[in-house]
């Protein structure tokens, strides 16, 4: 054997005899001063703590940390002076293991370089008065060592090993409470000249992690697990932890934490990352408080998550909480419904305001760059914000470009049903949210609708190639630029409503819109729906609820449309009705939700000029008709025949010639087509004929066969009648008139009846007026009028209503009266 191998082999041999002699002798030093080691070890805690130190019992295991010797502590107490009055034990450890160094150990020192602890629970505890048991720490600089002090190592903790130890923070005071069981948690520490750093694997149960316990815990009951740098700088007192993944229940995160110790109070700030997060995942993790808000929306896909946690250890208030969130392509479920192909880039804080505190009331939640698709509709936000987390209230832009066909889904058809068109809209809106709705928002900016063919449902109205341009501005709502076509008819209008926004929620049935309708013809009949019967039982459609908001912008729109006014001032060219045609048309109209009002309206009819004031107050069943006429040398054939005679059957536009003036006062029930409903018609008619004609008149050719068989009288000149009449229903009442002809002279009075019950009482004189024409004075042609003999006639209908002609038997007893 070579000479250099044996020497190595000695000196392996004597080293393994050191040792051994080194092992053996530590375990005989153990055995023979058990009371001594224990003072050693009490000596070592002494300098760490000022309380109550209890250790149960201790064992050596000298095979455990080989060649270092391993002391098993049982049953390890520390308590703090005052346990006797909150009895929370500071450190309650059933197996505390520490390895130390044999030869330090063997001249009476201990050098721990490592620790076991499992089955333990540390409890750091501050009542509701401020006092800890942490006051067991010695404070400032650590205790000398006496110059009898037989300890002359400094301890070096090089490893360390925690299992099931429940580690408890709580703060009465300041409502904090943190409570985390290190299932496992083990690694190991260097020791630096200004601090320590550390490499350790844990896994830890997050019981509590609240910063206020009224909001409730962060990551409450969650499992933590991952490996971890950490170090301690003595002089700055900073203390920093990092993982580069970090499993947080069922999501791996990025964390950097950095805990400021020497600060007063002192603070701490963490900072979390996980590109693939999931929403309902993620709202897991935070606070009762906060969660309960985030779960009212889902994200169906992952989304990437920034966020920073910071604050201090002193007072009861919530931390700072900085999150940031991009969502790209994904689904966005919220109360209001479902948001398809969305993408934003998200920020919520608790700190909206500097200085004011972080808390629900300064919280933040911005929304950048916001687009999807709602329901088929495309839209985007610039930035949108939802400011006050108790109280929230909603502010932002709103824009959207889609095909107005899309919109029904929303309408419904409580509004309009689109058939073509396009919607362009951009808005800012402000709102309170409540049940995490917009409610009641503002509005400003515009809505601009394009070649748009739609129903508007609640007048039962079709409109073609229209468009309309709504700008808000100022709470004042600006109608520009709106064309309307139905049918042959083709409207354009300018507008606008004063207080729109203030009245839009609170009060909708005082919104008026005033506007200027101009159009070149206007087809009455396409628009008769305006005057239908749409008043509704009370909590019908239509109607708001009693804070002036049905809860859904469909229903609001609904309500306000139904319960405003339009003042329109109204100018066109030619109005067709039927047969009735107008032209150089004006008017001021006002609808309300229950009625049509017509004001200072006048038009050119049949050569003559006609003014009207009325109103048509809408029913269930039918309309009711006011309406207050004067007509100025209208051609009374043209008139009588526009209006379809009027209703009569014996008097017709074929009878009539000449030119009508007259004054009406009528009420009458019309229906939603607007035909008059029959007998509903009552009032008063005063007229004047100019150069009139009867032609072929029934009741007068009757009258011919009777008393005038040889005179024609199918065309009977009239060169002035004046007259008036009592219309109720079907019943006319003729107040004495003079009739003066070409051929005929006669007075009438009495009651003509549409259906049956006609009872007229006429007075024929025989003689034949033919020349009467060239007498000029009145008086004179009045006493000519009765000369010779007079017929007293009496006209009446019979069961069937065929009127008969026979003698007037009660004149003499009505003259004698």
């Amino acid at each position: 054997m070579p000479r250099v191998l044996k020497i190595v082999l000695k000196v392996i041999a004597a080293l393994v005899v050191v040792i051994a002699l080194l092992f053996f002798g530590s375990l005989w030093y153990i055995t023979h001063n058990k009371s001594k080691v224990l003072k050693l070890v009490n000596d070592e805690l002494n300098t760490k703590f000022d309380g109550t130190i209890i250790i149960g019992d201790m064992k050596p295991n000298f095979f455990q940390h080989f060649p270092n010797i391993s002391l098993g502590l049982k049953n390890v107490l520390i308590r703090d002076k005052r346990f006797a009055e909150h009895h929370r034990t500071l450190l309650d450890a059933k197996d505390f293991s520490i390895s130390v160094k044999a030869w330090p150990l063997l001249t009476g020192s201990l050098d721990i370089n490592h620790i076991d602890i499992s089955n333990a629970a540390v409890d750091l505890f501050t009542d509701s008065t401020g006092y800890s048991n942490r006051s067991v720490f010695r404070s400032g600089q650590p205790k000398k060592k006496e110059a009898s002090s037989t300890n002359n190592y400094d301890s070096q903790l090089g490893r360390f090993s925690l299992t099931n130890v429940n580690f408890i923070v709580e703060d009465l005071q300041k409502k904090k409470r943190f409570d985390f069981i290190a299932n496992r948690l083990n690694g190991t520490m260097s020791n630096p000249d200004t601090g320590w750093n550390a490499a350790f694997h844990m896994d830890v149960t997050a019981k509590s992690m609240a910063f206020n316990t009224k909001n409730g815990s962060f990551i409450k009951n969650k499992v933590l697990e991952g490996d971890l740098a950490a170090g301690y700088n003595s002089e700055t007192g900073r203390l920093w932890v990092r993982s580069p993944s970090l499993d947080i229940a069922d999501d791996s995160f990025v964390v950097s934490a950095v805990f400021q110790t020497l600060n007063k109070p002192s603070s701490f700030t963490i900072h979390l990352e996980n590109d693939k997060a999931m929403w309902r995942r993620i709202s897991a993790l935070l606070s009762a408080n906060i969660q309960k808000k985030l779960d009212q929306f889902n994200i169906t896909k992952p989304i990437a998550v920034r966020g920073i946690i910071s604050g201090s250890f002193a007072g009861g208030g919530d931390p700072s909480l900085y999150v940031t969130a991009t969502v790209k392509d994904n689904t966005v479920i919220t109360p209001g419904g479902t948001i398809e192909n969305c993408s934003f880039g998200g920020v919520f804080s608790n700190e909206y305001e500097k200085g004011k505190g972080f808390s629900d009331d300064n919280s933040v939640i911005r929304l950048v760059e916001f687009k999807g698709t709602y329901r088929h509709m495309p839209f985007w936000m610039a930035e949108g914000d939802i400011i006050n987390l108790t109280t929230p209230v909603a502010a932002g832009d709103f824009n959207a470009d889609f095909p107005l066909a899309y919109a029904n889904e929303i309408m419904g058809r409580s509004v309009a049903r689109f058939t073509r068109g396009r919607a362009i809209m951009h808005l800012h809106y402000k709102g309170d949210i409540v049940n995490y709705r917009l409610n009641k928002p503002t509005v400003a900016g515009s809505i601009i609708l394009r070649n748009a063919d739609f129903k508007y449902l609640p007048e039962n109205i079709s409109f073609e190639n229209s468009s309309i341009s709504l700008l808000i501005k100022n709470n004042d709502l600006l109608l520009r630029n709106i064309r309307l076509q139905s049918g042959k008819s083709v409207v354009s209008m300018e507008g606008r409503v004063n207080n729109f926004m203030n009245l839009y929620y609170s009060a909708p049935q005082k919104i008026v819109i005033n506007c200027d309708i101009n159009s070149p013809q206007l087809y009455l009949g396409e628009f008769m729906g305006v005057i239908s019967g749409n008043v509704q039982d009370g909590g019908g459609q239509g109607q708001a609820t009693d804070d002036g908001n049905s809860g859904n912008v469909v229903d609001q729109l609904n309500t306000v449309l139904q319960k405003s006014r339009v003042d329109m001032h109204l100018k066109v060219d030619k109005i067709y009705y039927k047969k009735f045609v107008a032209t150089d048309v004006h008017a001021e109209v006002l609808t309300s939700e229950d009625k049509v009002v017509i004001q200072n309206a006048g038009l050119k009819h049949a050569d003559g000029f006609l003014k009207l004031n009325g109103a048509v107050a809408k029913g269930r069943k039918s309309n009711q008709l006011d309406l207050n006429t004067v007509i100025s040398h209208v051609n009374i054939r043209e008139f009588f025949g526009a209006f379809d005679n009027f209703g009569l059957k014996d008097f017709t536009a074929d009878n009539l010639k000449g030119y009508l003036s007259a004054k009406t006062q009528i009420t009458a029930s019309m229906s939603d087509q607007g035909k008059l409903m029959p007998k509903s018609i009552n009032g008063t008619l005063d007229l004047n004929l100019q150069d009139g004609a009867l032609v072929d008149f029934n009741p007068i050719g009757s009258l011919a066969k009777f008393a005038f068989p040889r005179r024609d009288l199918k065309n009977i000149q009239v060169r002035e009648l004046n007259g008036r009449f009592d219309v109720h229903g079907d019943k006319i009442t003729v107040y004495p008139l003079k009739f003066s002809s070409s051929v005929l002279n006669m007075d009438v009075a009495g009651v003509y009846g549409l259906n049956g019950g006609t009872d007229l009482a006429l007075d024929v004189p025989l003689r034949n007026p033919k020349n009467d024409t060239t007498i000029t004075n009145q008086a004179k042609l009045e006493k000519k009028r009765y000369k010779g003999i007079v017929l007293h006639i009496r006209a009446t209908s019979d069961s069937t209503g065929k009127i008969k002609i026979g003698w007037n038997k009660d004149r003499k007893k009505e003259e004698g009266k």
